[in-house]
């Protein structure tokens, strides 16, 4: 699940709301260091900062498996990002990953995302996410649940026709000390 990202302003260009987020001050350090890596970056293309998960075990553990490559997308309510005042995540942008105490540990880029119900996600998708053993019916089953508590804290319920935001990433930058 992600994370609070700063100051959000939103514009509006030929009917997309683009979002302008300002990288919080406590990772800015983190951000830098990345764009001197990669020979500079448009601080614009910045999305968010990421915890997946809604709890210390559950985000500690996928982002392990963010940094060890085995988890390659993600999915998130479509809902959930609007309640928030976001939009969905577009191809190229950049998102800090954390763990749970907040620590960041890596820097993704949106590749692709396709918005679906959750009932029609794929098994193909499901192996991307990497998560359990790959299956769609264990994919269905934790996401079933983690969408049902994110419901919940909302009050909503979950349904299996709710659009689902299914983000494919790759990791582009991650310092020595994490490093897969």
């Amino acid at each position: 699940m992600p994370g609070k990202p700063g100051h959000a302003s939103h514009l509006n260009r030929l009917g997309r709301t683009i979002m302008n987020i300002r990288i919080p001050d406590h990772l800015s350090g983190f951000w830098n260091a990345f764009a001197k890596a990669t020979g500079g970056v448009d601080a614009a293309r910045f999305y968010e900062v990421c915890i997946f998960g809604d709890s210390e075990e559950l985000a500690n553990e996928l982002a392990e498996l963010v940094l060890s490559g085995t988890e390659r997308a993600t999915a998130g309510s479509v809902w959930s990002c609007e309640a928030e005042g976001r939009r969905i995540p577009v191809s190229g942008d950049l998102s800090i990953v954390t763990n749970w105490s907040g620590e960041p540990l890596c820097i993704i880029e949106t590749e692709a995302v396709e918005v679906l119900p959750f009932s029609e996600v794929s098994s193909e998708f499901a192996a991307t996410e990497g998560e359990g053993d790959g299956s769609l019916s264990f994919w269905r089953e934790a996401h079933r649940q983690y969408f049902t508590r994110e419901c919940a804290r909302a009050g909503r319920e979950f349904a299996e026709s709710m659009l689902v935001a299914c983000e494919r990433f790759k990791v582009v930058y991650r310092t020595s000390t994490n490093a897969a």
